[in-house]
């Protein structure tokens, strides 16, 4: 049984077309058609109502490293609690340790370069992210729209790339069997060449979100 932070692999392949990629670096997959389209338009109405620019944790001196705009979503909002209900029926982890869902939205020429969804322990941040709820550990990530050109996520480590396909979810597990931090799971958002790119991201931590 997992702690109430974590998902597995066996729940996840409960759900018929789950995919995992054949590595045993990380616990990767994908599925396809997750969330509908009308749900996925919705979406995206929220992102463009709300969006501002990205930041990061533990920002060092490029200021070009994250380049997207980001929205956090109201969870009030139908659209949000749809999605969240269809999170939770995929992979069990309990509401509680899940952040906020978040929105980002790539024009051409923004991306996220190389990084970790975790935070790093003894980082700038590290305190003041978490203190309260723990690591991250497990994201779910889903594109909203497909993309004309660009905009793919590759996780170099193991030479799997997801181009955006409307609906689609990618998620991965940030930690290793002994729960140390997996810096496999190193992963890029590359450039957008042309059009846009809308993604949802849903992070969980190890311990309930207090903020």
């Amino acid at each position: 049984m997992s702690a109430p932070g974590e998902s597995s692999p066996e729940k996840l392949l409960q759900r018929g077309g789950m995919q995992r990629v054949p590595s045993e670096k990380l616990e990767l997959f994908q599925l396809r058609d997750f969330v509908p389209a009308e749900l996925t338009e919705e979406l995206i109405r929220l992102i463009e109502q709300d969006r501002r620019p990205s930041t990061l944790a533990d920002a060092g001196d490029d200021r070009y490293f994250r380049t997207s705009e980001t929205c956090d979503l109201d969870g009030d909002e139908p659209a949000v609690r749809a999605l969240e209900g269809l999170l939770f029926a995929l992979n069990g982890i309990d509401p509680a340790h899940g952040e906020p869902l978040q929105g980002q939205r790539y024009d051409v020429g923004q991306e996220f370069k190389p990084h970790c969804d975790y935070f790093n322990p003894g980082g700038a941040d590290w305190t003041k992210y978490c203190s309260v709820a723990g690591q991250r550990t497990w994201t779910f990530m889903i594109y909203l729209n497909d993309v004309e050109a660009g905009g793919a996520t590759r996780f170099k480590a193991v030479g799997k790339t997801f181009q955006p396909e409307a609906g689609k979810l990618v998620c991965w597990n940030n930690r290793r069997p002994d729960l140390r931090e997996n810096p496999n799971t190193i992963h890029h958002g590359m450039k957008v060449r042309k059009g846009l790119k809308y993604v949802i991201t849903k992070w969980y931590r190890e311990k309930p979100w207090g903020w």
